[in-house]
């Protein structure tokens, strides 16, 4: 497997396939043809179809001025949902072309050649194998991923942390309606601020969780700066429950960002056996993989078992199986907001069940990720990040 540090990646929403991706693709393609004066960059499948609401074209010129972006929704047999076609030009000949698909997770590969994040830092293939090490040498999750990185992980995670903690600030401080034309008004400042007289303990938990997530998804729907956690979509449910952890009930940074470097591990481990890319596998792939992971890190946090956390992040992928993904316009918007906060609040039901139920579960952590992937490749195209299906459709507006 990659190292966890690709996991998280920090840039511009509103979506990791659609922007973040293509932006890096950019400017690793124009980086190799410094003499071109002219770039053509051509988008197929998923990038196609919903790249204009996502803002596709304007992270690719951001990081190619100028760039000719062409939209081909014809082509069909294509080798990733996420395809695209980079050209440069010079007086007026092409000088060179290559083929680069956006993986999920702002990640990319480029036909025919093995990127950064291509280079193995860990031998284990599964939870499963990971779980063996540990147990064979007596580590916790935490203990087994310091052992296998290199030692610059411990500062990218808090620089990862810092990110994340920015996004929800902000996020809990700006009002007013999300770009796109959808006329959503952002809500996370009215959740946060909006307390009951008479409001219960768990009222307000998921309330001040629920805004947390909100705001993290309102900054990426905004083209702001947020952290792939595993996917920009998928971006405000592993902060808004490490951040309540950490200001509401007073676990420190340093334990936060052990927890966080076990949320990559699960990230990691489904980005390798399954899929993180909504485009793939539907939204199973981002706010299923989003809601493990979180779940995951709060039970390392609580300071679970290995067998705890497992089964903690399996009860989250599995309740999230089949979910769909028809962003309604193209946009990061509706369902994707208010789904984080669902899934930030579910992850922490799963917490709960595992810690008392984990000796009795009869499915690992492996096969759920394994049904996960087959489901989504089962799935039909329509509810892969098309817009072609589901609320896409249906959603006429009020």
């Amino acid at each position: 497997m990659k190292t966890i540090k690709s996991v998280y990646k920090i840039g511009n929403g509103p979506s990791s396939s659609h922007t973040v991706g293509p932006y890096h693709a950019a400017q690793v393609f124009g980086a190799r043809y410094p003499d071109a004066d002219a770039f053509r960059v051509t988008l197929y499948g998923s990038l196609a179809f919903t790249g204009e609401g996502h803002g596709t074209g304007k992270a690719i010129q951001s990081a190619l001025p100028g760039a000719e972006v062409v939209f081909d929704r014809e082509a069909r047999d294509l080798p990733h949902p996420n395809t695209m076609r980079f050209e440069a030009f010079k007086g007026g000949e092409c000088i060179g072309s290559s083929r680069i698909f956006s993986i999920g997770g702002g990640s990319i590969r480029i036909e025919n050649e093995e990127s950064e994040d291509e280079r193995e830092v860990y031998p284990q293939h599964n939870f499963s194998e990971i779980l063996k090490i540990c147990r064979e040498r007596s580590l916790n999750l935490a203990q087994f991923i310091y052992r296998m990185e290199d030692p610059s992980l411990r500062d990218y995670l808090k620089t990862v942390w810092e990110a994340m903690k920015d996004a929800i600030h902000r996020g809990l401080n700006a009002e007013g309606i999300l770009p796109g034309g959808l006329g959503v008004a952002r809500k996370a400042k009215i959740l946060f601020d909006k307390r009951c007289y008479n409001e219960s303990a768990d009222v307000t938990m998921n309330r001040v969780i629920a805004a947390y997530a909100y705001a993290v998804s309102e900054e990426n729907a905004d083209e702001n700066i947020v952290v792939t956690a595993p996917t920009c979509g998928s971006c405000g449910v592993l902060p808004a429950v490490m951040y309540y952890m950490h200001r509401e009930r007073g676990f420190p940074e340093e334990e936060i960002l052990d927890a966080l470097a076990v949320a990559a591990l699960i990230g990691n481990v489904i980005r390798t056996n399954a899929s993180i890319s909504g485009a793939e596998c539907g939204c199973q792939a981002e706010i299923g993989s989003a809601c493990s992971m979180a779940a995951a890190a709060l039970a390392s946090l609580y300071g679970l078992n290995i067998d705890q956390i497992e089964y903690a992040a399996e009860i989250a992928m599995e309740h999230n199986l089949g979910l769909t993904c028809d962003p309604v316009n193209g946009l990061v918007q509706i369902p994707c907001i208010e789904r984080n906060a669902v899934a930030a609040m579910r992850a922490i039901s799963s917490v709960n069940l595992s810690r008392f139920l984990y000796s009795t579960r009869k499915i690992s952590f492996d096969e759920v990720v394994t049904t996960m992937y087959r489901t989504g490749k089962d799935m039909s195209e329509k509810y892969r990040e098309t817009s072609h299906g589901g609320l896409a459709q249906i959603y006429r507006g009020y």
